[in-house]
């Protein structure tokens, strides 16, 4: 139990009470303060305890999730010029090796980085990116050791593997060389955690003396950075949630001023790309769903774009990339993954997947001149698949199929996606995956996970993980709810600011469907989401808390009134787009207060919950979940567990070594599994 100490502030009007505000480190983001670290520890010691009787499960689940995965694995060869490009696993390693080898020569490969040796006397690791000169000679990376997604730059020569004196320290993104390999562009991070500037590098200068090429005023916007497909353009773009800006420098004219492409305009976001002798564009100015359109080389300002492919309310328009030759299109239908090819007389056509319910996307892409398209592929019963797509022939051809080493058979299990009715009358889809022979009446446990924010989709794709509660007889369900980007651009807007509850409605309803269709019993729902997701799991615990079994929140975003009303943390700005400024608008404040989980809580029993932070973290800070499951434990009314797992060196996306992620899987699988008597 935490201890109260009193602390109040004033918005509107309105006195809020936050009796674990002490639970914030004042000297953030380091976390020194004893009482705050001796809490903590507190919390993972009990955490310990609690799973103790289960120690052995946990110990089976993750034996069983880590012999899933193959030991040696690697990567589909990627050419790019001269070289072709391939990532492994030794046997049993936690990190990978980058190799290469000449693409006209023989395959010998040669390691040009090594995760593992970086890795080596750290606790925690994370390759932040790898950009290698077009002449193929020098690699600039970065790393973070830490958690905290501050990387530092390094740049080393592949003729004779020794690294350049260059250290970039704050560096964020990858590094984008110049044409003539002299020089590379780069963002830099601020103490508020925000890309804000682009700077150019030198090679063999100093790097404090690196000019400043672009640098964003605006506190809630982030700076971003990319090569154009013809390797011409260097692309800077800015934006938030909801508007973006794009510049362009010629490749060959590193010192070149960069150029404004369509200056910014609240709502309107579009993103660019360079085909020889055009732009292609990817814009929301006519249609919610986006366009694709072209504008000629010599006059890219907003007045000459051309539709290339229209809006339309069915087709949600994601994404794209440019080729010689062709453009290769992402797109969703009916909440389904589609892949549009689009030759340069405008002809276009789709490729046709072999199951109903699938994932795709563009994969490693290099080479401009290609008629072959690299895609990523999978289904909730078909592991992670790479195809090779052949644009003439319009065919394609397996590359990889991710391997199972302890053995799978798809044909044991079966998806569908069945639609919810909500409150209001929506449609919400909900993608289901079982064992054939798991039975839907009623008896067997189910496992829903949700998102539902900022537009993105939740994938029906592959998890070896799963398997683990599949083989134990559960369903596992991904509710789709509004808030995401399943349906199209108005199913994300109906799910943010003043819309924000249909995402939690979605998500009972959805639940409560599946409980009247008999498929499974209230009180036999595990549930489960991260960062954003967690903000779910606490609003549908506040509304329908008999519902659920199990609860597992993963550095939930709990405490959303608090965070955005300090402006003082590195992402809140950033964030008002998306759930409203309670600072300058009390509506934002009234609403935000009415359904965050924190501020929601009240005294009554709640099912058995699983919480966890990264002391690191500087999306979700320590001290929301921390806040949160203190709140709980002086108000919750019942004997069920509670437990918070703060990782102490790791950041949002919790330990970073590919086994040491499995563990948390496997505890978390395990508290499940213990919460709803299935040990």
């Amino acid at each position: 139990m935490a201890e109260q100490r009193p602390h109040r502030a004033t918005h509107h009007g309105v006195t809020l009470e936050d009796a674990y505000h002490w639970l914030r480190d004042p000297a953030y983001p380091k976390v020194e303060d004893a009482a705050v670290l001796a809490h903590l520890k507190a919390e993972n010691d009990y955490f310990d305890a609690a799973m103790a009787p289960v120690a052995g499960l946990t110990e089976a689940l993750f034996q069983e999730i880590k012999g899933r995965q193959c030991p040696d694995d690697e990567s589909v060869p990627v050419r790019d010029g001269a070289w072709c490009y391939q990532w492994r696993f030794e046997p049993n390693a936690q990190y990978r090796l980058w190799m290469r080898w000449p693409a006209d020569g023989e395959p010998k490969p040669e390691t040009i980085l090594d995760e593992p040796a970086l890795a080596a006397g750290h606790d925690y690791f994370a390759l932040g990116s790898m950009s290698v000169s077009h002449n193929g000679h020098l690699l600039a990376y970065s790393t973070d050791t830490a958690g905290g997604e501050r990387f530092t730059m390094r740049v080393k020569d592949l003729r004779d593997d020794s690294l350049l004196p260059e250290a970039i320290e704050s560096a964020c993104g990858d590094a984008v060389w110049a044409a003539d390999d002299q020089s590379f562009f780069y963002l830099v991070m601020s103490d508020a955690w925000r890309s804000y500037q682009v700077r150019r590098h030198v090679l063999g200068t100093p790097v404090d003396t690196d000019a400043v090429v672009y640098e964003e005023a605006d506190s809630g916007f982030w700076v971003g950075l990319a090569e154009a497909s013809s390797k011409q353009y260097i692309i800077i773009s800015t934006g938030d949630q909801v508007t973006t800006e794009a510049y362009l420098i010629p490749a060959t004219e590193p010192d070149a001023k960069p150029a404004l492409v369509a200056r910014r305009r609240i709502g309107h976001e579009y993103h660019i790309d360079h085909q020889g002798d055009r732009f292609v564009l990817h814009t929301n100015d006519a249609h919610q769903n986006f366009r694709l359109a072209t504008a000629p080389e010599d006059e890219v300002s907003q007045t000459r774009w051309q539709t290339l492919v229209a809006g339309e309310d069915s087709t949600y328009l994601r994404g794209f990339q440019c080729f010689k030759d062709w453009i290769v299109m992402e797109e969703r239908v009916e909440g389904i993954d589609q892949i549009r090819v689009i030759d340069r007389r405008g002809q276009s056509w789709r490729t046709a997947f072999p199951e109903p319910l699938y994932a795709v996307g563009l994969g490693a892409n290099a080479e401009y001149e290609a008629d072959t398209v690299r895609l990523g592929y999978a289904s909730m019963v078909t592991p992670d698949t790479v195809y090779d797509y052949d644009i003439n022939a319009r065919t394609l051809h397996r590359r990889k199929v991710r391997e199972v080493p302890s053995g799978y058979d798809p044909t044991d299990y079966e998806s569908l996606r069945i639609q919810a009715p909500a409150r209001d009358g929506a449609a919400i889809p909900v993608s289901i995956v079982r064992r054939s022979d798991t039975p839907l009446d009623g008896s067997a446990p189910l496992y829903l996970y949700g998102y539902g924010a900022y537009g993105m989709a939740m994938p029906p794709a592959f998890s070896t993980a799963r398997l683990s509660l599949l083989n134990r007889g559960f369903i596992f369900a991904i509710a789709h709810v509004r808030g995401g980007g399943e349906l199209g651009r108005a199913w994300y807007e109906h799910g943010k600011l003043q819309h924000r509850a249909n995402a939690f409605n979605d998500f009972v309803d959805a639940a409560r469907h599946l409980i009247e269709r008999g498929w499974v019993r209230a009180g036999r729902i595990a549930i489960a989401g991260g960062s954003a997701g967690g903000e779910l799991m606490g609003a549908v615990v506040n509304q329908a808390p008999t519902l659920w079994g199990a609860v597992a929140a993963h550095v939930p975003f709990v405490d959303v009134l608090n965070t955005m009303l300090d402006d003082t943390l590195p992402l809140t700005p950033g964030e008002w787009p998306e759930w409203g400024n309670p600072i300058a608008d009390e509506a934002a404040f009234k609403l935000i207060r009415s359904y965050s989980p924190y501020d929601q809580l009240k005294r009554g029993a709640y099912p058995p919950m699983f919480v966890t932070a990264g002391l690191n973290d500087p999306r979700v800070t320590y001290w929301e979940p921390a806040k949160y499951v203190a709140k709980l434990r002086a108000l919750k009314t019942d004997d069920n567990l509670l437990v918070l797992k703060t990782n102490m060196g790791a950041g949002h996306g919790g330990k970073s070594g590919r086994y040491d992620s499995l563990e948390e899987t496997a505890q978390e699988y395990a508290f499940v599994l213990m919460a709803l008597g299935k040990v």
